[in-house]
């Protein structure tokens, strides 16, 4: 039987279509602004340009270390990623599928630090990293990320996994499965849409991540892309070379593009199931 839809529904869908075309135009104008050269950016913002300058891409990715940048912002969102994502499943699976003392006043106090602005832990975060000699380091930028626990990605994936029957854990213990082969083998992959859903919104934090970089490291050849759009940006103070910094945003969404590609079913279906069981 064919859906109806009434006149409210035709409104929303209008709406929506306007939102989207919000979000989608000012994208699509930052990449044709790229491929124009600049007396033509500067003549009309508008129009299109009369020649594709792929040059500008180059140009950006060897001249204003676009690529340079872009490589140490894989090194660093993945290590962040990876070992940030190991202490976040770990930590959600003991504070909610295991029973011990003290878990609930844990968990308070966990839920104290939702009320203290971030900002506080600058001054002894700093103070620790140049003590341990790891500022100015990628290495050491991976540490703090990961170390650093979000209370929004426990309490998101802790909520996923509590909506888990207890039923599987006990089966896994009658056949002799160990504590951490139940989390490994039950759990996580149980929870992998949920695992999903956190990562992505952690791949999206360390990505656009700029105050830290931007403390911690002083060499230009080890800033991420957050760090070295600004720079790049502080540099058409002098040059106005602005069709080629829009060439290196281009290329700096490319990798969230991908990710979104890549990931967006999973996505849905964990903050779907989340929203439901959690």
């Amino acid at each position: 039987m064919k859906e109806k839809h009434t006149f409210m529904d035709v409104i929303w869908r209008v709406l929506l279509f306007l939102w989207t075309l919000t979000i989608l135009f000012p994208l699509a104008w930052v990449f044709y602004e790229s491929l124009k050269s600049n007396p033509e950016f500067f003549q009309d913002i508008w129009a299109l340009p009369t020649e594709l300058q792929w040059k500008n891409y180059t140009k950006a990715w060897n001249q204003y270390g676009f690529g340079q940048s872009l490589l140490n912002t894989l090194y660093y969102v993945g290590g962040s990623l990876v070992l940030g994502m190991f202490f976040t499943t770990l930590n959600s699976y003991a504070l909610t599928r295991m029973e011990f003392k003290g878990r609930k006043v844990i968990w308070g106090l966990i839920m104290l630090s939702l009320f203290l602005p971030g900002v506080n832990a600058l001054v002894p975060q700093y103070v620790v990293m140049r003590e341990l000699e790891l500022t100015n380091s990628l290495t050491g930028l991976i540490l703090l990320s990961s170390l650093g626990e979000s209370v929004f990605y426990l309490m998101l994936l802790g909520g996923f996994m509590s909506s888990l029957p207890k039923e599987l854990e006990e089966s896994a213990t009658m056949d002799g499965a160990t504590l951490f082969q139940r989390f490994w083998r039950v759990v996580v992959p149980l929870s992998t849409p949920g695992i999903v859903t956190v990562a992505v919104f952690k791949f999206l934090g360390f990505y656009n991540n700029f105050l830290g970089p931007f403390i911690y490291l002083s060499d230009p050849k080890k800033y991420p892309i957050a760090v070295q759009m600004y720079s790049a940006n502080k540099q058409m103070e002098y040059t106005a070379d602005w069709v080629t910094l829009f060439a290196g945003v281009t290329i700096s969404m490319i990798p969230c593009i991908i990710i979104y590609i890549l990931f967006q079913k999973l996505l849905m279906e964990g903050a779907t199931m989340g929203a439901v069981k959690g």
